[in-house]
């Protein structure tokens, strides 16, 4: 790719797209001018209907160069031209339709002689029409569904469900009927007096609809484009899922703000506005269900999933029965054995809570040895990463995700890309000891290394450098990207083997990791690992290893100075 990631380049889209290296972007995202005679600082949005299609050929041509051969086009156009821009992306471009999704928005805009403007098009494209993402079983797409929200029935497939075709007037007089989750997708527009409102643009898309759309068809560290950049939206919440961007804005203005939004906005921060703007059960049943969901059923339900725990778990921990995939699986069949109502995540989340609240007979499991951050220094780091990028991507804490044998898999598989050749249970068990030892760590942070938050830090040394020194002592590690990007903070027992397994595995060279700084010591000093996270803020470490800020204004302030 000619042009560096996570940049906005002031251009015009036409000319910037010309400049990405072809088969480069997984998903791209356009809100381009609808031809309606918007007042734009620098653009004519009044052009000839011929020069207005055209023109947008030519971009969505671009955008289709630029898109590997597995990657999607999701394109928001208004009513003037939605079927116009679909011909053409079809017959013109090359691209295959898989949706044509309605935004319905309150706070449209009123109209005196006519029906108020209330709704987008949303037409989801893909280059190949049998190769390509969509993350059916993220959670964080998915919604509950009427078993769910309205029965309570035990019967409901916990992951809820996925979007189906629906025909809405309003919600209002169809309460039961419209649902975030059909092809007509409410968010409100966001209005002037919202508090995520940026103020200088117009046509401000909502940060959950654009959640929604890089959630389903990307994944962590993809790449993320959009040719007409506006309030910077796409670039924010792309941000904030842990994906990279690019993209164009004609505007000075525009794009000088929307740098400054991007400085605000973090990796795993929470999107702005409501998931769910619209609820469509009444809240008495509702309630009703959610005190079903979070208490997985009655006593006697409870007492059946233990019996079950007891028949199969040969005396491991609920930890343990979760960080090992062949002892989950015959946890999980002697619950369909005993004819036990629900479903695997079901059970294993039920567990969980019987666990936590104290209520798991005692001789039910032994005592487990306590694990050693040396015993799993080789993969911590992996399962640290797994961790927070499950949790950016998906919006589950670490107990959900292992409850669900899916999403459980998908941390195997993320794990093993930065450290590979080690067991799923390894991974599992790794994640779960950090999680532990977080509490531990964070509370080093504040009282023995608070003058890390301005302490210089060492001279970062090119990877290919590092690999070929010899440095086996323990120590503190800052991997670096490119534009002096950290990627990760870590510890090591073996600086060389860590060095070596940033250089070669492959989710690391996905990254491209350029450089490392190197901090060695006598033993590992985690409590300096959770200091230098709070202070640069990497993007690859967990949120659990942040500690609260730094009682010191002085260094506080130093940091903000850029000390």
């Amino acid at each position: 790719m000619a042009l560096a990631l996570n940049q906005v380049y002031r251009n015009d889209c036409v000319k910037g797209l010309a400049q990405i290296e072809p088969g480069a972007i997984d998903l791209a995202f356009a809100d381009p001018p609808f031809n309606i005679g918007y007042e734009y600082d620098e653009y004519d949005d009044n052009r000839h209907e011929d020069e207005y299609v055209d023109w947008c050929t030519q971009w969505m041509q671009g955008v289709y160069d630029a898109l590997k051969p597995n990657g999607a086009f999701w394109l928001a156009i208004g009513d003037e031209f939605a079927a116009e821009l679909k011909v053409a992306a079809q017959r013109e471009v090359g691209f295959h339709c898989r949706s044509w999704v309605i935004w319905y928005y309150t706070f449209g805009v009123n109209w005196k002689y006519g029906f108020s403007r209330s709704h987008t098009h949303l037409i989801y494209f893909v280059k190949d029409k049998t190769d390509f993402t969509f993350n059916a079983n993220n959670p964080a797409i998915r919604i509950p569904s009427a078993r769910q929200l309205v029965y309570g029935d035990s019967r409901a497939n916990p992951k809820g469900r996925l979007p189906d075709n629906t025909w809405i007037l309003r919600p209002q007089d169809a309460p039961g009927g419209f649902a975030a989750n059909h092809d007509t997708w409410y968010f409100a527009r966001v209005a002037g007096t919202f508090k995520e409102r940026e103020g200088f643009h117009g046509c401000q898309m909502p940060e959950q609809l654009l959640g929604r759309i890089i959630r389903s068809c990307s994944n962590p560290n993809e790449t993320i484009l959009d040719p007409f950049g506006g309030s910077g939206t796409t670039f924010a919440v792309a941000k904030k899922l842990g994906r990279r961007w690019i993209g164009f804005e004609m505007s000075k203005e525009y794009t000088q703000r929307i740098k400054e939004r991007l400085d605000k906005a973090n990796v795993g921060d929470e999107l702005d506005g409501p998931e769910d703007p619209v609820s469509s059960a009444p809240a008495t049943k509702s309630r009703k269900a959610r005190k079903l969901r979070n208490s997985h059923g009655d006593a006697v339900f409870q007492e059946a999933v233990v019996e079950a725990y007891k028949k199969s778990a040969d005396g491991r921990s609920v930890d343990q029965l979760l960080a090992d995939p062949e002892a989950n699986k015959a946890f999980i069949k002697t619950c369909k054995k005993q004819k036990i109502k629900g479903s695997a995540a079901v059970w294993n989340r039920t567990l969980v809570s019987v666990r936590k609240s104290g209520k798991l007979p005692k001789k039910a499991s032994k005592k487990s040895k306590p694990v050693t951050m040396k015993q799993i220094d080789a993969f911590a780091a992996a399962a640290e990463i797994a961790m927070q990028q499950l949790r950016v991507e998906f919006d589950q804490t670490i107990d959900d995700i292992f409850c669900s044998p899916e999403l459980a898999e998908v941390f195997d598989e993320v794990a093993a890309g930065y450290a590979p050749g080690f067991s799923p249970r390894e991974y599992r068990w790794a994640a779960l000891a950090v999680r532990k030892k977080a509490k531990t760590w964070k509370r080093l942070a504040m009282e023995q290394f608070e003058d890390w938050l301005v302490e210089p830090l060492p001279e970062a040394i090119p990877l290919s450098t590092a690999v070929e020194q010899e440095c086996d002592t323990p120590g503190t590690y800052i991997v670096v990207g490119k534009h002096d990007r950290p990627l990760y903070i870590g510890q090591a027992y073996n600086l060389g083997g860590r060095i070596t397994q940033v250089a070669n595995a492959p989710s690391w060279r996905e990254l491209e990791p350029v450089a490392i700084q190197l901090i060695p010591s006598d033993e590992p000093q985690f409590g300096l690992q959770s200091t230098l996270i709070q202070r640069l803020k990497p993007a690859l470490n967990s949120q659990l290893l942040i500690p609260p800020k730094a009682a010191s204004a002085e260094a506080e302030d130093a940091v903000l100075a850029g000390a």
